[in-house]
């Protein structure tokens, strides 16, 4: 049966088109995009490879090892095709009757999760999927620390169609001069009720079917109208605007999650491309007590059509309660 639910989190509709497919291996993209193939033999992320990059801006490594050189555990360097850049000191707003524009203002950053290319995300170990956590953790508290900056997107992007370019595992940090409106509904829930919408979901789902796993610190669960089939959100139990603020205890939690989640998810969906979104508070500037950080894990099994497009209404032909089950029953790992 066909539904429409609301979006809270971004004040939309999404389509919920349950029975058109609901096995994974009924999408047609599903086995199509293990590997990103290089426009060369080198790959710049590789360790020794170090000069291919731009110039070192933070990492962990090993004892005695310089920047710019071998021995690194994680590498944080300049995206090579920024989208955003600080070549100019502000941002150049110009309007033309309805029309306005400003310049790309901001940062563009790739954090090489690991030395060793062909290894995923979800194969590292728990130690290096913490010191990775540290290090977005850490450059996020960098980036806030410009007044320019006002979002910051933390993201990655794995397979070809989600995106990605380098199959060497990374993840990306963008941040915006402005603030993006996909989270519009946390202000106005807050605005109407007074409390965090994602508190008052935690409330809510706690108990039923769309819980996938629950943890110490976190839920994993399949949102109520989710726009991606199979797609997942992590979700903080305590209330927090920020991923840079999760503490020791929380960084194992979630570094176990994100191993046990993303292995058992790729080998029930036989390995599709995937996205995943930390999205946070804004930064610099005022009227955010509403939000509360979460991570989206996105397989990407479909591509958009043209109602999609146009409407800007998002059709899943699985229902959360569905994948949630499925979910759930094909967990490899138990935290």
């Amino acid at each position: 049966m066909t539904e429409l639910r609301r979006d809270l989190i971004r004040d939309n509709w999404v389509l919920i088109a349950n029975g058109k497919a609901l096995k994974p291996s009924a999408f047609p993209i599903n086995k199509s995009a293990k590997t990103c193939p290089l426009g060369d033999e080198v790959c710049p992320f590789c360790e020794g490879n170090e000069a291919l990059t731009g110039g070192e801006l933070d990492a962990f490594r090993q004892p005695a090892s310089l920047p710019n050189e071998k021995g690194w555990l994680i590498r944080t360097v300049p995206n090579k095709f920024a989208m955003f850049k600080l070549n100019r000191d502000d941002l150049g707003y110009q309007s033309n009757g309805i029309y306005a524009r400003c310049h790309g203002l901001g940062h563009h950053e790739v954090v090489i999760e690991t030395p060793r290319h062909g290894i995923q995300l979800h194969e590292l170990s728990a130690e290096q999927v913490s010191l990775l956590l540290k290090m977005l953790q850490k450059r996020f508290k960098v980036l806030a620390g410009d007044d320019r900056i006002k979002y910051i997107q933390i993201y990655k992007n794995k397979g070809l169609f989600a995106g990605a370019s380098q199959d060497h595992s990374h993840s990306q940090i963008l941040a915006y001069p402005m603030v993006p409106t996909h989270n519009s509904g946390v202000n106005k829930f807050f605005r109407e009720k007074g409390r965090c919408l994602l508190c008052q979901v935690i409330e809510e789902e706690l108990g039923q079917d769309r819980i996938i796993y629950e943890s110490q610190h976190f839920i994993i669960l399949s949102p109520y109208a989710p726009r991606f089939s199979y797609e997942a959100w992590i979700i903080p139990k305590k209330h927090q605007e920020y991923f840079a603020d999760i503490d020791e205890a929380q960084i194992q939690d979630l570094q176990a999650l994100l191993r046990g989640y993303l292995g058992s998810m790729l080998a029930l969906l036989d390995n599709p491309s995937y996205n995943i979104m930390i999205n946070s508070a804004p930064v610099n500037v005022s009227g955010h007590d509403g939000y509360h950080w979460y991570m989206e894990i996105v397989p990407r099994l479909v591509v958009s059509n043209a109602v999609e497009i146009a409407s800007g209404y998002f059709i899943n032909p699985v229902d959360p309660e569905s994948a949630a089950q499925l979910l759930r029953d094909g967990l490899l790992i138990q935290f």
